[in-house]
């Protein structure tokens, strides 16, 4: 079944979820932990994206984002390059690091954003990188700490949290980490990590049946609708780039015409290039097989083969990555 276009409208509270592909490290020290938090820090910052939790675990990491000027799929194009990059040179290594598709929730923020701030900087006790409670609270790589007042980090919003729990800054510090304490016995909490709805709704009664959900959600029934009038779960983009202009950069960058890559061929740069556009046309900017197939002259299922051979050239060429997130 095809996936589902991203939600990826700015104003929108987003449950973030990377892991490494084939569950493997994407933090082999705190090296790689510093480098990305630092990266995490400048993006924040310099897209005026709210963070309001975030954990690192040696194989994934959580983020709780609010994007209120760039697309989140923006802002994760650059974090993640830039650690891939910076990752595979440290450890010498190349190809993929990452799962090929981020995990972006879209979430309901009664009553569900305290909850998730709890989910997520519980999330390295849960992964026995700390022993206890205490240990968390000054953990470096989680935002609990940052709330606590045991670190910094420029672009996690602290207020927004702290307020919910008590005007005075020393007795709202106290009464969030008794409720990260009171999470201790909650368990794994998957109904926190998207189609909340529908996960909730174990009775199977016939309103329950009827009502709206989506995997892409954590919220209630009337969220969703809401959404849905609001035309969001169509994938409605913000502007995206024009057929054309894509055609016209990928060609610049393998050094081609831009009509070449309406020329048939196999095996070499002009098919690479077109591998390359069919994939950043279908997979990131959510054009339809049938509109890139037009533009280029060929079929839908030949739109397909290309977008597998596209998405690995894509992650393998950093010079490809590199253009893609500084376009």
């Amino acid at each position: 079944m095809p996936r589902q276009p991203r939600l990826d409208i700015p104003g929108l509270l987003q449950h973030v979820i990377v892991r490494g592909i084939d569950r493997a490290e994407i933090f082999l020290d705190d090296e790689d932990r510093r480098l990305f938090v630092d990266r995490l820090s400048r993006l924040l910052v310099e897209t005026g994206t709210d963070c309001y939790a975030w954990a690192l675990i040696p194989n994934h990491f959580h983020l709780l984002l609010r994007c209120n000027r760039v697309e989140l799929s923006r802002l994760m194009r650059r974090l993640l390059t830039s650690h891939a990059i910076n990752f595979n040179h440290r450890h010498n290594r190349s190809g993929h690091l990452c799962q090929n598709r981020y995990k972006s929730i879209v979430c309901e923020e009664e009553p569900y954003f305290l909850e998730l701030v709890r989910y997520i900087h519980l999330n390295p006790l849960r992964a026995g990188l700390v022993v206890n409670l205490d240990a968390l609270d000054c953990y470096p790589w989680c935002g609990h700490a940052v709330l606590l007042g045991q670190g910094t980090l420029p672009g996690q919003v602290v207020d927004a949290v702290l307020e919910r729990f008590g005007a005075r800054l020393s007795v709202a510090r106290q009464h969030y980490r008794q409720f990260v304490a009171d999470g201790l016995l909650m368990g794994a909490r998957p109904e926190l990590v998207g189609g909340g709805q529908k996960r909730s709704q174990a009775s199977g009664t016939a309103s329950e049946a009827t009502a709206d959900f989506d995997d892409r959600v954590l919220g209630g029934s009337d969220f969703v609708q809401t959404l849905r009038e609001d035309d969001l779960l169509r994938g409605r983009l913000a502007e995206r780039m024009a057929l054309a202009e894509l055609q016209k950069g990928v060609a610049g960058l393998f050094d081609l015409a831009p009509a070449a890559l309406e020329q048939r061929g196999r095996q070499n740069e002009t098919s690479a290039a077109r591998a390359v556009f069919c994939y950043l046309a279908v997979m990131k900017l959510q054009y339809s097989g049938a509109e890139v197939g037009r533009a280029l002259g060929i079929g839908v299922s030949s739109v397909c083969r290309a977008v597998r051979r596209g998405e690995e050239m894509f992650r393998s060429r950093d010079a490809v990555r590199l253009w893609w997130m500084d376009r």
